[in-house]
């Protein structure tokens, strides 16, 4: 009996021991699969940048760029919790209500008056010009909330793409993430996935273009006479197509991705990391949301011009709203030394100077962004601008009349 019950015991010791390894050996495939396991360290942080590029840093923080995600709170929150402006009703019996309750915000789930689910608000997404969803942590994966912030109306909507009923539990990918922050941490490849609640770097911040910045903030304390950067990107020397790359990762439409997301870095072929389709698209087929850089390469100014977004567009200032700017960056090209200027000068007078993109870009209806606001069957768009540069007579009819 002894000699069965030591055998018993030996084999279940072995059997334990071998699962044990094999859990072991499974756990350093996973992190090798992911490769995300050291990426974290090698990010110094915007708030570092700021020792050195102080002004550009305090430019950055006020850009979209900056806000498109961040830890969620009481500032920014865009929409209100107050009684009366924090509800939106999907029938007279259902509706879900933003709530403060001590110190954390939530969106609860009401039928018939009885809580029936809540979840907090974690992080926001959006810088809040157009609007604001809201996501929630369920242990480590990331929840879209029901409900989003649509600024113009200063009101509660159903979130878009959203049905008219209540949805806690639609999945917030890598590649979603990757658009909407520098960096966060998947830590398994689960479905959905699962992310670090701390390897996070909210925003789309100085090292999303420029690279992650330890070595070259440790290299620059240690050497502060080098004026020369080192370790680090400068997308100011990037060719043409490393320049737009950069900003087709995000606005240049749906990608389908071939390798893992956060894998793409500044100055790198978009192609090695999505798979790129090079069929030609009309322009009416584009939506104005997610791919401004499909409608701008479709331009007539950006085929025959060497024009990147950085042409226009500043990635360390807030510049929306600022159409006289944009106006003097398209005159640039415009004028009549180049004897292509504005046909309606004449008409318009002086002013023709101080705005080119109610005209030529204006303002259109997105066919992705749509939420139902309150009482209506019917969803509204979003609003904005296009970025197919052209002539369109209803929007220089509708200037007109404005300027009449």
């Amino acid at each position: 009996m002894r000699y069965h019950r030591f055998i018993l015991i030996f084999v279940s010791i072995v059997s334990f021991t071998l699962v044990f390894i094999k859990c072991i050996d499974e756990s350093n495939k996973e992190v090798s699969r992911t490769g995300n396991d050291n990426q974290f360290k090698k990010f110094a942080g915007s708030a570092t940048c700021a020792g050195c590029h102080k002004d550009i840093y305090q430019s950055h923080i006020l850009t979209a760029h900056h806000l498109t995600s961040q830890k969620a709170d009481e500032k920014n929150i865009k929409g209100s919790a107050a009684e009366g402006r924090n509800r939106f009703y999907f029938n007279p019996y259902v509706y879900v209500a933003v709530e403060k309750r001590d110190s954390q915000f939530y969106q609860v789930a009401y039928v018939n008056g009885v809580q029936k689910y809540l979840a907090s608000f974690d992080i926001t997404v959006g810088s809040g010009k157009r609007g604001q969803t809201f996501l929630y942590w369920d242990h480590n994966k990331l929840l879209q909330m029901p409900l989003t912030y649509f600024t113009s109306l200063d009101q509660w909507t159903n979130s878009p793409g959203f049905s008219n009923r209540i949805i806690f539990r639609r999945p917030v990918t890598s590649r979603c993430l990757e658009c909407h922050s520098t960096y966060f941490e998947k830590i398994s490849d689960a479905d959905p996935e699962d992310f670090s609640k701390t390897n996070i770097i909210y925003g789309v911040e100085c090292e999303k273009c420029h690279g992650p910045g330890e070595q070259h903030v440790a290299y620059q304390m240690q050497h502060p006479d080098d004026r020369v950067g080192k370790y680090i990107i400068n997308p100011h020397a990037f060719t043409r197509k490393q320049s737009l790359d950069l900003c087709r990762l995000c606005h240049g439409g749906r990608l389908a991705k071939t390798r893992p997301s956060f894998s793409f870095q500044a100055g790198d072929n978009l192609s090695d990391y999505f798979a790129i389709d090079t069929a030609a698209k009309d322009v009416a087929d584009i939506d104005v949301h997610g791919n401004q850089y499909g409608m701008l390469a479709a331009s007539k100014c950006f085929k025959m011009s060497e024009m990147t977004c950085l042409t226009c567009h500043s990635p360390h200032e807030n510049q929306t709203g600022q159409k006289e700017l944009f106006s003097q960056r398209c005159m640039s090209c415009h004028n009549e030394a180049h004897n292509n200027f504005c046909k309606m000068k004449d008409r318009i007078g002086a002013s023709i100077t101080k705005n080119c993109v109610d005209c030529h870009m204006p303002e259109e209806p997105s066919k992705s962004v749509m939420v139902l606001l309150q009482g209506q069957d019917v969803p509204t768009s979003a609003t904005m601008r296009s970025h197919f540069i052209a002539i369109y007579p209803e929007a220089t009819k509708k200037f007109l009349n404005k300027k009449n």
